[in-house]
């Protein structure tokens, strides 16, 4: 029995020293009965096949020998971005969302839906794929195209045709066919097309609808129009504004009086205007407004209308624009209200029937923008249109107006005028304005004209940059249009406010439209009665002064000389000029005849500052000269009114618009330097003169042998000439301020200064002259003496007259 234990024990021992253990086998792998043999760690254990293994979940193992590794299956990604992990790292492996990472991995019109671990394509409703399919991948050479839905029949049902589109399909009714809902489109059976003329009651406005084969056709009621265009809505085209244009005359002028005569005699025709038709004044234009008249009967008359040539009609009308706005016929706002309104309806009119969507087209006096557009749908958004001196900026609904009443086309005319502000000017009673307020415009006039005929309260206001005539920060703009309906025609400051406005323009935004501009606010002179009553009396007083002057030194033969021949035409040249001032100084109704005037007074006024400098050259050849002192007639006459006449030659060739301004018949202050420049000149050659006369007679004074009667007299005349220079210097000085914004004080001064011209210049050269006086004398003592004592004192006057011319003589006054 003991050896039986002793046996198994050493069995038991060999077996410890033979076989080895499982711990003696390294990681990864298995005791078997061949040894350590590689542990398959990726085996799935059929007692639980829902165990995710050592790798986790979607994921494929792969067994090495004594180990294995994980990768992520398809469509999964790993969390650390390894493709290759253990079972022990962090690493998860989460689904790869094909559709955002790669978004076009469908193509196009296909939509891809992500499954986890997958993707599918499916095409967008209204394609279908080129292999029949319903859904695929990438790689499948499957395409998604368009399915044509007009194949099916009867898709859009009776009186419609099926238009496809990409992806897609809708219906339009055929023509003379509508929908009850006004859309112009439907898909499936959701409506029906009907009869357009039962569908939509205002698809001709105000006309009858009629259906015929080809759709349906308007008839137009007396006065509307469609404008040739039998399918568009018919609109209201009021043609009595051309019928009527013929007949417009001017205001009648104010009875005449005797200042009106005088003013008449200065300004002649070209101040005055007989009251005539403005067609008989432009005959052109009266055959233009009846050819318009007869355009527009033919179209709101005719069943089947004669269709204008726009483009011709245009160039047309700019012409005539021309024609009137050089002619000036313009003396009444009445006048100013029938132009514009008529050029407004004559866009109108002739609008549509321009062939180009745009058109720019300018002349001497005129330039248009004009944009057209035409379609049964309403245009929408912004649109611009500029010219050099305005822009404008508006919505095309608004232009074209209501959708009930639009006629199939919109149009926008922006028309700008050259001149048309001279004539417009001072029309601007309806501005309430301030007191001593008065307004000046300061841009182009301008006319907006639409298609949309309802344009007297917008429902969006529009916008128009009008560009300043004059540039100045230091005054305040306001936006302003032609009110026909106020008092004859005046601006008027309702609807429009300033939005912005700078030195260069000011942008104006109405919610109306009509003929815009940009006025400029003035301060008006204060007391201007008491100025024009200063005026008119010193300006009386100084003419009867100079007139009796001009009779005195051109008929009292005994004081006659070379002084006193200068002292006549002085006087003549005072008397012209006030006598032209008082006359025709304010009258601007005319452009030309007010540059004539403003040229008549720039020589009259510079030949007597000629004169003077004559006078003072002939005292300055007393004095220095001893010999031959005396001046011929005919080198005086071109130094009194020679020169001037160059001067005002060149001046006017030079810049014939800078005579007259808006206010007075006077030089533009731009432009004045043309006068006060050789004024300054001859003002200090007269002084340079006097000071030499001066100099030499205080010489003369300190010779041992002066001949001192001789002496005092010549002393005497300088000091006159002096006085006189500076009587009249000194009116111009404040003569610089008194055209274009004058000061109170200034005016005062200047008007004084004006009238006392005449007045001064009779006391200094014949109420201070001796000799002058005792002539007065004598012909007063005749003409209030007897006959018998008259005839005495007569011969014992010209004794003393034959005594005193010798006595002249001998002191060489005749030389004077």
């Amino acid at each position: 029995m003991m050896g039986r234990w002793n046996l198994l024990i050493l069995v038991l021992f060999l077996s410890s020293v033979i076989v080895p253990s499982e711990s003696d086998c390294p990681a990864g792998f298995i005791t078997s009965d061949e040894g350590c043999i590689d542990e398959n760690d990726c085996a799935v254990d059929e007692d639980y096949p829902e165990d995710v293994g050592k790798c986790g979940e979607n994921t494929l193992c792969f067994n090495t020998n004594g180990s294995f590794y994980c990768q992520c299956a398809k469509g999964f990604r790993s969390s650390t971005l390894t493709v290759n992990f253990t079972g022990g790292s962090s690493a998860t492996c989460r689904d790869i969302n094909e559709c955002s990472d790669m978004k076009d991995i469908c193509g196009p019109n296909a939509i891809c839906f992500n499954t986890i671990g997958n993707y599918s394509c499916i095409c967008d409703d209204g394609f279908v794929s080129t292999t029949g399919v319903e859904s695929f991948r990438y790689g499948d050479n499957v395409k998604c195209i368009d399915r044509d839905e007009c194949e099916e029949e009867n898709i859009c049902g009776q009186n419609a045709a099926c238009v496809n589109t990409p992806g897609g399909h809708h219906c339009v009714c055929n023509a003379g066919f509508g929908l009850k809902s006004g859309k112009s489109t439907f898909s499936g059976n959701e409506e029906q097309c009907e009869d357009i003329c039962m569908t939509d009651k205002t698809i001709c406005g105000n006309g009858t609808c009629h259906h015929e084969a080809t759709g349906h056709y308007c008839a137009c009621h007396a006065g509307f129009t469609n404008y040739g265009n039998k399918t568009s809505r018919c609109t209201e085209l009021n043609c009595d504004v051309f019928k009527d244009a013929n007949n417009v005359k001017e205001v009648g002028h104010p009875p005449l009086t005797v200042v009106h005569i005088f003013k008449m005699f200065i300004v002649s025709h070209f101040c005055f205007i007989l009251p005539k038709p403005l067609s008989q004044l432009i005959p052109i234009a009266h055959d233009f407004m009846r050819q318009l008249n007869k355009s527009c009967l033919d179209l709101t008359e005719s069943e089947n209308p004669k269709e204008l040539d726009g483009d011709i009609m245009l160039k047309l009308l700019l012409s005539i624009i021309d024609k009137v706005l050089s002619s000036g016929v313009f003396n009444t706002n009445k006048e100013v209200s029938t132009f514009l309104d008529l050029v407004e309806e004559a866009l109108r009119l002739i609008g549509p029937f321009v062939k180009s969507p745009r058109t720019n087209i300018s002349s001497n006096h005129a330039e248009l923008q004009h944009l057209l557009h035409k379609g049964s749908v309403i245009p929408q958004g912004a649109t611009t249109l500029s010219s050099k001196q305005a822009q404008l900026d508006i919505q095309l609904e608004v232009a074209a107006g209501h959708p009930s009443y639009y006629p199939g086309f919109t149009t926008v005319s922006l028309l700008s005028y050259s001149n048309l502000e001279n004539s417009a000017n001072g029309f601007s009673g309806g501005m309430k304005p301030e007191k001593n307020q008065s307004f000046k415009i300061n841009s182009k006039v301008v006319t907006v004209a639409v298609s949309n005929r309802n344009t007297s309260h917008l429902k969006e206001e529009v916008k128009l940059t009008l560009y300043h005539l004059k540039k100045s920060n230091q005054t305040s703009h306001t936006c302003v249009f032609w009110d026909s309906s106020e008092k004859g025609g005046s601006w008027s400051a309702r609807g429009c406010e300033v939005v912005e406005s700078n030195m260069e323009y000011t942008v104006c935004s109405c919610n109306h439209l009509s003929s815009f501009a940009v006025l400029m606010s003035l301060c008006e002179m204060k007391d201007k009665f008491e100025l024009q009553l200063i005026t008119w009396v010193g300006l009386s007083l100084s003419l009867i002064c100079l007139f009796i002057c001009i009779l005195t030194f051109s008929m009292i033969r005994s004081i006659q000389s070379p002084r006193t021949t200068i002292h006549l035409h002085l006087c003549i040249s005072l008397f012209t000029a006030n006598l032209i001032f008082l006359a025709g100084i304010s009258r601007t109704e005319n452009r030309v005849g007010c540059a004539v005037v403003a040229g008549m007074l720039h020589f009259f006024y510079m030949a007597a500052f000629c004169w003077m400098c004559l006078e003072g050259i002939q005292l300055f050849r007393m004095v220095v000269l001893v010999f031959n002192t005396s001046f011929k007639t005919l080198y005086m006459m071109a130094g009194g009114y020679g020169v001037p006449a160059v001067i005002v030659a060149v001046s006017a060739l030079a810049n014939a618009e800078g005579y007259g301004t808006d206010k007075y018949c006077w030089l533009k202050l731009e432009f004045i330097w043309s006068f006060f420049g050789p004024v300054c000149v001859i003002i200090s050659v007269n002084i340079f003169f006097f000071l030499i006369t001066v100099w030499k007679l205080a010489q003369k004074f300190s010779s041992l042998n002066p001949d001192l009667d001789k002496l005092q007299k010549i002393k005497a005349f300088t000091v006159t000439a002096v006085a006189q220079l500076c009587v009249l210097g000194t009116m111009w000085i404040f003569g610089c301020f008194q055209f274009e914004e004058g000061t109170v004080v200034m005016s005062y001064l200047f008007t004084i200064f004006g009238s006392l011209q005449g007045l001064m210049i009779f006391v200094m050269h014949c109420l201070f002259s001796k000799q002058v006086r005792e002539e007065y004398g004598n012909i007063l003592s005749r003409c209030c003496a007897p006959q018998k004592k008259r005839y005495s004192e007569f011969s014992s006057s010209h004794s003393s007259k034959a005594h005193a011319s010798k006595s002249t003589q001998d002191t060489g006054e005749s030389h004077i």
